[in-house]
């Protein structure tokens, strides 16, 4: 059997982050994360409530971390998350995952993001009422950089 491991030189895969950009730094991001192969997950009641509470929950596990205004959509979640100040320490969630650019930074955007779909994938394969024990997000999330106010009010709408 096939190893399936990541080869950019066969996958050739865009990347969306900045690669001189400090994801650790303090602002707002836009994110958008979608179901994998953008399954429509979030019309079962009981996936979107889970996906809704790991959302409302991410300050609680990242005290530099605020949330803006965020909709779950039948199939990806729109989000805006406000890194209020650096933080050194480590969050409770392993993160000894790694990416192309090296090893996630605590406290960074995917840091964040990896935590949530985490913990939101675990509860909702122990969910029974869920019922979708294969449920998965895609690999990556797209972010963007918010740079102003007027941005930021463009996309709250």
């Amino acid at each position: 059997m096939a190893e399936n491991r990541f080869d950019p030189e066969r996958h050739h895969r865009h990347q969306f982050r900045l690669k001189e950009y400090d994801y650790t730094s303090v602002g707002a991001y836009f994110v958008t994360i979608c179901a994998k192969d953008k399954q429509l997950f979030f019309e079962n009641e009981s996936i979107g409530t889970i996906v809704q509470k790991c959302w409302e929950e991410i300050p609680q596990h990242f005290p530099n971390v605020e949330l803006d205004q965020f909709v779950v959509m039948p199939n990806h979640l729109h989000g805006i998350i406000i890194i209020t100040h650096r933080r050194d320490a480590a969050c409770r969630v392993p993160t000894a995952m790694k990416n192309i650019f090296g090893p996630l930074q605590p406290g960074s955007l995917s840091t964040i993001i990896g935590s949530f779909k985490s913990a939101s994938t675990r509860l909702i394969r122990r969910d029974t009422t869920c019922r979708v024990p294969t449920f998965a997000w895609q690999n990556r999330f797209y972010e963007h950089v918010i740079r102003n106010e007027k941005e930021m009010d463009r996309i709250r709408q």
